[in-house]
């Protein structure tokens, strides 16, 4: 039988909101408290969902009801109270991207390692459930050899997005632009639907649309995957109106197409008789979701990769989404970077 997990969430902002309304939908979970070092809006928060509000970590962190801590505070932010939280024996759902640099992810990896508690990421994209569907067919076999991969993040956020959050567009604390913030999910989404990783990159970033960024808004590359597929990877903040993220995967067997929730391809060389229920299930219009609003997703996704993590604790064994594997989106979001300041193809080892 599980256990019920004392939850505490670090950050309350939106995404501390999301992580609050996930938890409180998992049987097993039981939302204790929130820290914000701003006492304030810790105390705003926690009285929002009857909780205790901390605005000192370690006493936060001491709370003995307190057995997993989630991380919802701006990106360059995420490694200071994950090792903490390992110090204090707490396991750690962070959200994405893990941290700005790899050099930070692994001292986060490296912390919960020797502290003997768990570390996982948040890529919910994954836990869609047509990308759920998806995986089963791409690793069934059906799309023959994998020739192409893709994933497009056509997304719009106006300057005023960039301007009410100081930390937003900044290296330090958001790590890049849209990339690395909007299109991360959509990185990790198509690595893990291929089941190839990414070996090599050829980029080009830029700022189109806004003003006052220091990161870009708008990125393109070309991929070229281990197991010889080619593909594409285009994130952008500046596409008014915003339409849905997509990704595509064919191969010499099949072509699938996904956006968001919806299912917009499903063709076979060698059809089966399940195919169209799969086609009736899936083929509902995609929910634009945060294509031009950040605040427009649901977080049944949160709950479906929080819950993940809790089975693993359950089963005492490594969460499927650990550092580990998160680590490698920002490994190709960085490599991205890298290839369009140098001008040179980049390969990732």
């Amino acid at each position: 039988m599980s256990k019920t997990y004392g939850f505490g969430i670090i950050g309350t902002g939106m995404i501390g909101n999301f992580h609050a309304k996930a938890i409180n939908e998992l049987p097993n979970a039981k939302l204790i408290a929130a820290f914000d070092q701003v006492e304030e809006r810790a105390k705003t928060f926690a009285d929002q969902y009857g909780i205790k509000a901390y605005s000192t970590l370690d006493r936060f962190l001491e709370d003995p009801q307190i057995d997993v801590v989630t991380i919802g505070t701006p990106s360059g932010s995420h490694m200071e109270p994950t090792v903490s939280a390992a110090k204090f024996g707490k396991h750690v759902i962070c959200e994405k991207p893990l941290e700005v640099t790899l050099s930070r992810i692994d001292e986060m990896i490296e912390a919960h390692q020797k502290a003997g508690t768990k570390l996982g990421g948040v890529f919910n994209s994954r836990y869609e459930p047509v990308n759920q569907m998806l995986k089963k067919v791409v690793s069934a076999g059906r799309l023959g050899r994998i020739t192409y991969g893709a994933g497009y993040v056509p997304w719009f956020r106006s300057q005023e997005y960039y301007d009410q959050g100081g930390w937003r567009g900044t290296w330090k604390f958001d790590g890049g632009g849209a990339l690395m913030n909007q299109g991360t999910h959509t990185v990790d989404l198509l690595r893990w639907l291929m089941g190839s990783e990414v070996k090599r990159i050829s980029a080009f970033t830029a700022l189109l649309g806004h003003e006052r960024l220091e990161v870009e808004d708008t990125a393109a590359a070309a991929l070229e995957f281990a197991n010889g597929a080619l593909g594409i990877l285009f994130a952008t903040t500046a596409l008014w109106p915003g339409q849905p993220a997509r990704v595509e995967l064919g191969g010499t067997g099949g072509m699938i197409v996904s956006e968001t929730s919806c299912l917009k391809t499903f063709k076979f060389a060698q059809p089966e008789p399940g195919d169209e229920k799969i086609i009736e299930e899936f083929g509902a219009p995609p929910i634009v979701g945060g294509a031009s609003d950040p605040k427009a997703i649901s977080a049944d996704n949160h709950r479906r990769n929080f819950e993940t993590f809790l089975k693993a604790l359950d089963a005492g064994v490594e969460p499927e989404l650990n550092g580990v594997e998160a680590r490698k989106a920002v490994q190709i979001v960085l490599s991205v970077y890298e290839s369009a300041r140098t001008g040179k193809p980049v390969e990732i080892r």
